[in-house]
């Protein structure tokens, strides 16, 4: 039987606890059928991953007891990805697939041909947690709210080692990334029009490297996907 996973920050996951939230009891009982015996997986987001066992089920709360720790599986590396807001439901996909992926900031970028200008933050965040409750991982992603190409180079550039997707450039195995595994990584993926000459600007100003993904023009979707599967490698 499948054991289920939950992020539960506001429940201290002591080796016994009683569940009370009535969002998360109608899941355990009216949808997921939960009974006494069954196991779950509660996790805090910060360091604890623990496996406990349903002892008693009352109308409105859950005895759970701790079975066993689990060791915290974390992102190899420290992402964070700066992509141009899309259009309809493609920014929660790529919420959900870089979570899966391992990226562990998600910065949402207002650049000169940005199909949109807004997007909803809580809504990303929900897609994130849910999809980080079903891949194993320990740790939430953070999502910050968009900021203008200008602004994010400003608060970011010289703290990450960053890169930025521009389609003709080389693959990124011959960029001379002279980075340490231990730093932490930026990356800047464009509209679907691509980055303005203005942009391609400040990067260069900025002494901000470029590489490419593939021969092929990729939709801005995919390059930010690719870009965080490429860059956990």
């Amino acid at each position: 039987m499948k054991v289920h996973r939950f992020y539960t920050p506001d429940v201290s996951l002591d080796k016994n606890i009683w569940v009370r939230d009535s969002g998360l009891l109608k899941q355990w009982l009216k949808v997921l059928r939960f009974r006494l015996g069954q196991q779950v997986v509660l996790f805090d987001g910060k360091q604890r991953d623990r496996l406990y066992k349903i002892i008693e089920i009352n109308s409105n709360e859950v005895n759970l007891e701790m079975v066993t720790d689990f060791e915290p599986k974390l992102p190899k590396r420290d992402i964070y990805l700066f992509w141009s807001v899309l259009k309809k439901d493609k920014n929660e996909w790529i919420a959900q697939k870089t979570t899966e992926l391992g990226v562990s900031h998600l910065v949402p970028l207002i650049a000169s041909r940005s199909e949109k200008t807004n997007v909803n933050i809580d809504r990303l965040r929900k897609i994130s947690i849910e999809a980080t409750e079903q891949c194993g991982r320990s740790d939430i992603v953070s999502i910050r709210e968009p900021l203008t190409v200008e602004k994010a180079l400003e608060q970011y550039a010289g703290k990450l080692d960053m890169f930025v997707c521009e389609q003709g450039a080389s693959s990124l195995n011959e960029v001379d990334s002279s980075t340490s595994p231990d730093n932490p990584l930026g990356l800047l993926v464009g509209p679907e029009g691509g980055w303005t000459e203005s942009e391609l600007e400040m990067f260069d100003e900025r002494g901000i490297k470029k590489f490419g993904l593939h021969d092929f023009t990729l939709r801005a979707e995919t390059a930010a996907i690719s870009a965080v599967a490429v860059m956990m490698q």
